[in-house]
């Protein structure tokens, strides 16, 4: 009801009164948790975790249900007001602050005040000059309490934002960065294997590939590409262990 009662009512995003909802221009930032922030000094109970609709696999799906349409709500207001490329830019910096688990403990956590919630928001609002619709949204998720969604709906938003933009998200692993030319080469294929008007990359550094990359794509990435060192490794043990048995025989 709560995901409804957003689609239905906030396609302005009133806003409350405070400094970020005076941000009327996007600044390229580069975000760090070292800008500032500083979570208030609470006394924390431990992390309750709410059983909704029952429990087990038909809790997750109305969690997932709600995580959509709040998504889906944000995404049709940003492409109604031309700023869906600048949302998507302000749900990334959003997700930066939330990979510090102290941050997000701090936002899912029932037994915290609504307002000192109110009060971070406004200080990540500050520092990273999110648009004034973005941080309403991120209001009404403390005011509906449904601020404990705020991992899944940034990802259920990245899903809707690539279907509006016919854009193919791939996740490139590797051991080390790799250049620019070298991840424009990997979207230049990935366009030809998916007919996507656009190419998102993602990269991720993972020591334990020994060397090479992987391209994982597709629909919640169902298709990979693996040209790592650590396949070859495992395929020239695989091709080993069945000469032994060949010569066991």
């Amino acid at each position: 009801m709560a995901a409804a009662a957003l689609q239905q009512t906030p396609i302005t995003f009133q806003s409350r009164s405070s400094p970020s909802s005076q941000i009327h221009s996007r600044h390229t930032v580069k975000l760090s948790l070292s800008t500032g922030l500083k979570l208030p000094k609470l006394t924390i109970k431990p992390l309750i975790r709410r059983n909704r609709g029952g429990g087990g696999a038909s809790g997750a799906r109305m969690a997932d249900s709600a995580a959509g349409s709040y998504a889906t709500a944000l995404a049709d207001v940003a492409k109604s007001n031309n700023t869906l490329e600048q949302t998507s830019a302000d749900i990334e910096k959003i997700e930066k602050f939330l990979s510090d688990p102290g941050v997000l403990y701090f936002f899912t956590n029932p037994t915290i005040d609504e307002e000192k919630k109110i009060e971070i928001v406004d200080e990540i609002a500050k520092s990273s000059s999110l648009q004034p619709h973005v941080v309403n949204f991120l209001y009404i998720l403390v005011d509906m309490k449904r601020i404990d969604l705020i991992k899944d709906i940034l990802e259920e938003f990245e899903i809707v934002y690539n279907k509006f933009t016919n854009t193919e998200l791939a996740i490139v692993t590797s051991v080390v960065k790799l250049e620019t030319q070298h991840l424009t080469q990997i979207a230049k294929e990935v366009q030809k294997l998916t007919g996507a008007e656009n190419v998102r990359i993602k990269t991720v550094i993972d020591p334990s590939l020994v060397a090479g990359f992987t391209i994982r794509y597709g629909s919640s990435g169902s298709k990979l590409i693996d040209m790592s060192v650590k396949k070859q490794l495992e395929e020239i043990a695989a091709q080993l262990e069945i000469g032994d048995i060949q010569l066991a025989a």
